[in-house]
């Protein structure tokens, strides 16, 4: 019985060691592409750290003349060896090296004189140390990233990297690269939280959807703005039928000096966000007037009426329409402001003209100073100021809801990265994240 066990035991350890060199064969025989044009494979070497080094060779028997910008193809020498860091295998890092070949151009040589070329081939750019597919490997990473983390995945410096980013990724848009603009938006963001430091984000809407960066402009006065505008080149700013922005009066006149024929649009978010405050103000001057003049058991049958009051009437649940009624009850005020703020709700809602909206709000208006409610007069010196551009949205239903969602966007960018007070990198950021997929996938 002992020696049946050991006997399996050693067939056991022969049938490991067949598995092994099987194995072996197999991984020796294994063929991974480079992806790299124009070059053949010399060596393969591993170094202490187990990287592979592939010393490889041009294909090419030519060349540009730097100088005349001809093809030559009379050999040379080889240049010094240059090593290439590429994409990784099985883990381990790759390092191309090649001697780039020279050759001489008989156009530009004389007898003192001889012009000598470098070949430059497809797949690295000139003093850079990675591969192109490295690079684009790097950027893929940076997308919704930060430096300091791949620096530190990929075992880079980060000045490296910065420099990535550089070579492959502009501070300014491509103008070329537009057919159409469509909606252009306008807004600000604060650059730290507090300290009123605005930077102006401008963003277009394209046909497809697809939300495009602009700029960033270092402050939000209108020449800073009316000077972006008259840059974009003349045959997109043809394309531009809508801009979108907030209440602020130096937007709205910049486009108007420079964009006469676009319609200004005040964006119907923040038009909502202005009266539903006048109502909400008044909810809190009634509550404490109650908290006053109500017994406490009284006051308690109201208490945690401030979300409920703030919902549109159709999204109430039953138990907060009845809490509501309470509060009204106690409150006719109250009730008669969360009616006008629910009516003019409706009005952005329904299907109307910018005429029939345009009346339909003066209407609203006078029902409002009729009643001598108090509580919208600021809304109503809003009205006053911008009552056409707030109902240019019924032109064509464009809002600045494309704009605010890349501010969250770039919240979270900011928090991500400790603050980027850098425009150029601010902007060089948001390009890859919302580009950085389909261009380096």
């Amino acid at each position: 019985m002992v020696f049946t066990n050991k006997t399996k035991s050693v067939k056991l350890i022969a049938a490991i060691q067949k598995q092994k060199e099987v194995s072996k064969r197999m991984f020796s025989k294994l063929s991974i592409p480079l992806d790299i044009p124009d070059v053949q494979v010399i060596d393969i070497k591993t170094n202490k750290r187990g990287d592979y080094v592939i010393t490889v060779e041009s294909t090419l028997d030519s060349t540009s003349c730097h100088q005349c910008g001809r093809e030559i193809s009379k050999y040379h020498s080889h240049d010094r060896a240059i090593t290439l860091r590429h994409l990784p295998i099985l883990g381990h890092q790759v390092y191309i090296r090649l001697r780039p070949k020279r050759y001489e151009c008989g156009f530009c040589s004389s007898k003192k004189h001889r012009k000598i070329s470098t070949q430059q081939l497809s797949w690295y750019s000139p003093k850079s140390p990675h591969t192109k597919a490295y690079e684009a490997q790097v950027l893929l990473q940076l997308v919704n990233s930060t430096i300091q983390d791949v620096a530190i995945k990929e075992n880079l410096g980060y000045e490296a990297v910065v420099g990535i980013v550089n070579r492959y990724v502009s501070t300014q848009v491509d103008w070329f690269e537009l057919d159409r603009l469509e909606v252009v938006g306008l807004d600000e963001i604060a650059l730290k939280k507090g300290h009123r430091d605005y930077v102006v984000i401008v963003t277009a809407r394209l046909k497809d959807g697809q939300v495009k960066v602009l700029a960033i402009l270092p402050n939000r006065e209108k020449e800073t703005v009316k000077a972006f505008l008259a840059r974009i080149p003349t045959r997109l700013q043809r394309t531009i039928h809508t801009v979108c922005t907030d209440m602020w009066k130096a937007y709205i006149n910049a486009v108007k000096e420079v964009l006469s024929e676009t319609v200004v649009v005040v964006d119907r978010f923040h038009v909502a966000k202005k009266y539903r405050d006048c109502a909400d103000k008044l909810r809190k001057q009634e509550l404490k007037r109650l908290k006053t003049e109500l017994s406490a058991d009284q006051y308690n049958t109201i208490k945690g009426t401030m979300w409920p009051f703030r919902k549109n009437k159709v999204d109430l649940k039953p138990q907060e329409a009845l809490l509501l009624d309470r509060l009204f009850d106690y409150a006719p005020s109250l009730k008669l402001a969360y009616h006008f703020r629910e009516k003019l709700t409706a009005i952005f809602h329904n299907d109307l003209t910018k005429t029939l909206a345009t009346q339909a709000i003066k209407d609203w208006r006078q029902e409002v100073q009729t009643c001598q409610l108090t509580c919208f007069d600021p809304f109503l010196t809003t009205l006053d100021t911008y009552l056409d551009e707030i109902t240019n949205y019924f032109l064509h239903r464009h809002s600045s809801g494309f704009v605010e969602g890349l501010n969250n966007k770039i919240k979270v960018l900011k928090r991500r990265c400790y603050g980027l007070f850098n425009l150029d990198h601010l902007f060089q950021r948001l390009f890859l994240d919302l580009e950085g997929y389909a261009l380096f996938t």
